[in-house]
């Protein structure tokens, strides 16, 4: 089974229709998927929160929003989930990356992930952490619960999903 294949088919079964990301490496795959997809309309960002503001916009615009990122940047985008996101009851698959855990090479990696987890909870977001292949099956019921209840939903997937570091 090809994972960023099976996730982005979820998408389009889903209407995700506009899809924004920054720039990872674990996440990469899927990135390319979603930029091959005519179905969806990929838009990067620079930042996350930046991400988060056009996929308030795609979806005032009618149309369903999804961002892929890094957990690193959850501290930087707790702002826009509490005072644009969650306010205003704006569905948000976040796709996000889960650096830090075991064998994580980059030292500075770990200190967000002891954070991440404790932030989306203080925040009140439904969070799924997938840690293995198959825990891909989830994610179409993820995406039908992120929408149906419009609100924020985290999807966070460590090394060990995507094959190791």
């Amino acid at each position: 089974m090809n994972i960023s294949s099976k996730i982005v088919d979820d998408f389009v079964a889903n209407d995700i229709s506009f899809v924004t990301t920054v720039p990872c490496k674990q996440l990469g795959g899927v990135i390319e998927e979603v930029e091959a997809r005519p179905e969806i309309l990929h838009v990067p960002s620079n930042k996350e929160d930046e991400g988060m503001g056009l996929c308030a916009g795609a979806f005032m615009g009618g149309k369903r929003p999804a961002i892929i990122m890094q957990n690193t940047a959850i501290g930087v985008t707790i702002n826009t989930l509490v005072t644009l996101t969650q306010f205003y009851r704006l569905p948000l698959p976040m796709l996000i990356s889960f650096r830090g855990e075991l064998k994580e090479p980059v030292a500075c990696q770990a200190e967000m992930a002891v954070h991440t987890k404790p932030l989306l909870a203080q925040l009140g977001i439904p969070t799924y952490h997938f840690h293995r292949q198959d825990d891909v099956e989830e994610f179409d019921a993820i995406l039908k619960y992120t929408f149906m209840c419009n609100k924020p939903v985290a999807i966070l997937t460590d090394a060990t999903f995507w094959g190791g570091y």
